[in-house]
């Protein structure tokens, strides 16, 4: 008795190809143990009219299957669940019943309970999605990082995709770090120098890990990167926030018994300031007059098409004490977790054991895939396509920000992609942002940007790498109205 065609249909949301969708619908069933070994599947003809497709996408999803052992044909009786396919688990779940643990007491250290924000998941939905650091379909280069990473699944780079690296990295990344991305920072390095990273976030996390203790403490900008103050608590380290102004972090506020500088200096974020010559030469004296280390995260350094970008601190370091960290996921996408940390050996070899102890390596073919895509040339193509577009978009939102009478907190004169503002003292951007979702529009709070138990309520950030600039007007029109009603 064959299977009934009701029992199968398609998910409205489901991704991929329609053949796609039928090979997993069919398979999950199999391996959940709803089709048995032996029943029958609805003929070809059935199955494509009671999902409204094309017959050749049902047989075609049925072949796949076929030629994976899911399936068998005999002859013209039609397709059925073959014997050979993988059985479904031997057990049944217990209910759930009441831990007897006291996970209270269990839990020696908590991580969890930061204030680092959660981007909403479905915000390309949204018409107004003001949203920083998410990618941009419309400008990534599908179509040769595909060609990349079909590229690195070949058999001339079965080496790399396979093989496990312990604690090096790709030879290939490497070496295009060093003699392309570090140049344009005016920085020099050698391969025992660099270390391939899953983001700028793990090399924050391995930076902490190594460089503090419970004893030392570390001075962080105020207001700064959720994550990494999170990292910094997790550390047990003592953390000092240091106040920003319209030039970056300030030396001269820098505690004197500081031991690691962590600073943003080419889009400090988020207030998007960035550091002149002459501060950054105050900084390195000042580390130098404390024997601290600093840690230059510079995640935005590409966007600056405004101005040329100004040399990294680690370009300008004679002592060896800048630790610089990259990452590749801002420009690319936020999904590739892809980072380095650039610093000097000693530093590096502890970073390298570390991370091989956690995670040994990221993933071979991630880092061959990406050492094609930046060695081919479609890095700096996709680079300079970003740049003009968002300078196009800020253009566009400046002014409408200027229309609309919204106040500007912080301005970066290099460029970026968002601007830091702020709204009248009485507004709760938390309780702005919820109303503007009803609406459609997406924005991000400041207070969790903030240190300290009572944040100012009243900053937010507005970013434009991933709004159309045909949307960009109508959006902010919402955001002030929102506040008028508000006010």
């Amino acid at each position: 008795m064959a299977l009934p065609v009701e029992t199968f249909f398609l998910h409205p949301d489901a991704e991929g190809t329609l053949q796609q969708q039928i090979q997993q619908m069919i398979a999950q069933g199999i391996l959940t143990g709803r089709f048995g070994t032996g029943e029958k599947l609805p003929s070809t003809r059935s199955l494509a009219r009671h999902l409204g497709i094309s017959r050749i996408t049902v047989t075609i999803a049925y072949t796949e299957l076929l030629a994976n052992d899911y399936l068998t044909s005999k002859g013209r009786s039609g397709y059925y669940v073959s014997e050979n396919a993988p059985a479904p688990p031997q057990f049944t779940p217990a209910e759930n019943t009441p831990d007897a643990v006291d996970w209270a007491r269990a839990i020696g250290q908590r991580f969890s309970g930061g204030v680092t924000p959660v981007k909403p998941q479905d915000w390309g939905k949204y018409r107004y999605p003001f949203i920083y650091g998410q990618a941009d379909p419309s400008l990534f280069d599908h179509a040769n990082w595909r060609l990349c990473a079909l590229q690195a699944l070949g058999q001339r780079d079965f080496t790399a995709l396979t093989t496990d690296y312990y604690d090096q990295d790709d030879p290939k990344l490497i070496e295009f770090i060093a003699r392309h991305s570090l140049p344009r920072r005016g920085i020099s390095a050698r391969p025992e120098q660099i270390l391939i990273t899953l983001g700028a976030q793990n090399a924050l996390w391995l930076t902490a890990q190594v460089l503090l203790t419970q004893r030392r403490r570390a001075a962080l900008e105020d207001p700064c990167y959720p994550a990494l103050r999170d990292i910094l608590t997790q550390s047990r380290c003592h953390v000092s926030p240091v106040q920003v102004d319209q030039e970056g972090l300030i030396p001269d506020a820098i505690p004197d018994d500081t031991d690691v500088i962590f600073t943003t200096p080419s889009h400090q974020c988020p207030t998007t300031a960035t550091m002149p010559m002459a501060r950054r030469r105050a900084l390195l004296d000042r580390a130098r007059a404390l024997d601290a280390l600093i840690v230059e995260d510079d995640y935005e350094f590409e966007m600056s098409f405004l101005k040329s970008p100004s040399p990294s601190l680690k370009s300008l370091d004679q002592d060896g004490r800048v630790i610089y960290v990259g990452s590749f996921s801002k420009s690319l996408f936020p999904g590739l977790r892809l980072g380095y940390l650039v610093g000097s050996e000693p530093f590096i070899r502890e970073a390298r054991a570390l991370r091989a102890s956690v995670l040994r390596h990221p993933p071979g073919h991630i880092q061959r895939t990406a050492a094609y895509f930046l060695s081919l040339g479609h890095y700096d193509a996709l680079v300079r396509r970003m740049s003009n577009t968002l300078h196009g978009r800020r253009t566009v939102m400046e002014d409408a920000i200027k229309a609309n009478g919204l106040q500007i907190a912080g301005r970066g004169a290099y460029g970026g992609s968002s601007f830091w503002m702020r709204a009248p003292d009485h507004i709760c951007t938390g309780d702005l942002a919820m109303r503007l979702r009803a609406k459609s529009v997406l924005i991000e709070p400041g207070a969790p940007f903030f240190n300290g138990d009572a944040p100012p309520q009243n900053y937010y950030r507005l970013a434009y790498s991933s709004i159309p600039s045909t949307q960009i007007a109508a959006g902010i029109a919402h955001v002030a109205q929102e506040i008028h009603r508000m006010g």
